[in-house]
């Protein structure tokens, strides 16, 4: 697990990191959203060792991670810009991180430059920027860290390679329980994959949920009814509606099963439980702490 504790960072007056806490659970992927400008990368920084908070503290399965060799040895961090050797090659690059990671699995890599179509003997400068990308989770999921953390690294590649590495690393977590950290201004881009995630705005966390634990207490119904009873917001925590017609679409907050018994209770003409999108849930949870999520995030 990585813990976070009060982390801030500063450059010159400006607060990049504002009094960060959080936990990164082991075997779950954590997805860090946040706009650009939001802190992602100095948290990420710092969570890597590069940089050193200026008060607070990181911690990886307990250990400091600053100046902490044996700690980075558990992670590959592929930057949002990522940096090779000038006029290396993918080998020249697998040959560096062999001497890094102790478990570094050449067969692997080669496996997967196979199936990305890379050419290990072609210079690196001469890749786009999604093959760039490639390249580094290629090298990410080789080097058999126990955590991997992305930093906007899905931006650049086009939507098959993307669900290609989705994939990728959902069979990483079922066979060896890899953590991936994924720091994204796109909320969207993480729908499909997040079991936890961090909402930062302005350098702070405003938002870290457990999604299905979120999940389990909000729920979306849509209903017709013939008279809108008057004890209906009595007996619901109505959260969020709207209406089109006579149909109404509810957020609602609570146990599902008490929810739609009172919703049968009442003898609607129709109605329906509809899962609620990631976008949908933040929505709702920020507006209760008093943010737009629309206006940080899209």
């Amino acid at each position: 697990m990585i813990r976070a504790l009060n982390v801030t960072k500063k450059f010159d007056n400006n607060i990049a990191v504002d009094n960060i806490s959080l936990d990164i659970k082991k075997a779950n992927v954590f997805g860090l959203i946040g706009t650009n400008g939001a802190g992602k990368s100095t948290f990420l920084r710092m969570l890597t060792g590069i940089i050193k908070p200026d008060c607070g503290d990181i911690f990886l399965d307990d250990e400091p991670i600053l100046e902490n060799e044996k700690a980075k040895q558990k992670f590959f961090y592929i930057s949002d810009e990522q940096y090779f050797f000038k006029n290396a090659t993918p080998k020249d690059m697998k040959n560096f991180y062999i001497t890094i990671y102790q478990n570094f699995d050449n067969e692997k890599y080669s496996k997967l430059m196979k199936s990305f179509g890379l050419d290990e003997n072609k210079r690196i400068k001469t890749f786009s920027k999604g093959m760039k990308k490639q390249l580094s989770i290629i090298f990410s999921l080789a080097s058999n860290t126990e955590y991997v953390i992305f930093d906007e690294t899905f931006d650049g590649l086009d939507p098959v390679v993307r669900q290609v590495v989705k994939s990728l690393l959902a069979k990483e977590i079922e066979e060896r329980d890899l953590t991936p950290i994924i720091a994204s201004h796109n909320l969207r881009e993480l729908e499909d994959i997040c079991d936890n995630i961090g909402l930062l705005h302005k350098g702070g966390v405003i938002l870290s949920k457990d999604l299905e634990e979120v999940k389990l207490g909000i729920h979306k119904i849509q209903i017709v009814f013939n008279d809108i009873p008057e004890t209906l917001y009595n007996h619901l925590d109505i959260i969020k509606e709207e209406k089109r017609g006579a149909l109404s679409t509810l957020v609602i907050r609570g146990e599902e099963e008490k929810i739609k018994s009172y919703i049968e209770s009442i003898n609607p003409t129709f109605y329906e439980s509809l899962p609620l999108t990631l976008e949908e849930i933040f929505i709702v949870e920020t507006e209760v702490v008093g943010y737009d999520v629309k206006s940080l995030i899209f």
